[in-house]
């Protein structure tokens, strides 16, 4: 049997919700109350509970963070690099959903604030969520 050496990785979601107001497109962030990256701007997600499905956990951490309920997700790649979260190997499932109008969002629980940014132009981000925006985008131009 073999005897697994290393802590076991962890798994998150992440939330692309863009939005389209005025022929202009707009992703939603949220600023991040904790270490690591504590201060920047980020994707909304967060780490899956141990007996929670991916489409409810990335549900779930929207709400939690921003207040924003009933987008459709899709899932549409997972990142995985090593070294991607400083703490551990973290793995993460990134969904993607668009909206029309820029909905009212708040940030909440480990968030300070949530707002909508223009694509164009976003602020330094946490993690590799620059990547998984830049994913995102060329994901729903082909679909």
């Amino acid at each position: 049997m073999y005897t697994y050496k290393y802590p076991r990785p962890a798994v998150t979601t992440d939330a692309v919700v863009f939005a389209k107001e005025d022929d202009n497109l707009y992703v939603l962030l949220i600023k991040r109350g904790r270490p690591p990256f504590q201060g920047m701007w980020a994707l909304p997600g967060g780490f899956l509970d141990i007996d929670e499905e991916l489409d409810d956990g990335v549900k779930r951490e929207l709400q939690e963070e921003t207040g924003l309920t009933d987008v459709e997700l899709k899932q549409f790649h997972t990142y995985g690099a090593i070294g991607r979260d400083p703490r551990h190997r973290t793995i993460s499932v990134a969904f993607v959903g668009m909206i029309d109008g820029l909905k009212n969002v708040k940030g909440a629980d480990d968030a300070t604030d949530a707002r909508w940014f223009p694509v164009n132009d976003l602020p330094p981000l946490a993690f590799d969520h620059s990547n998984i925006i830049n994913d995102a985008l060329k994901y729903i131009k082909k679909h």
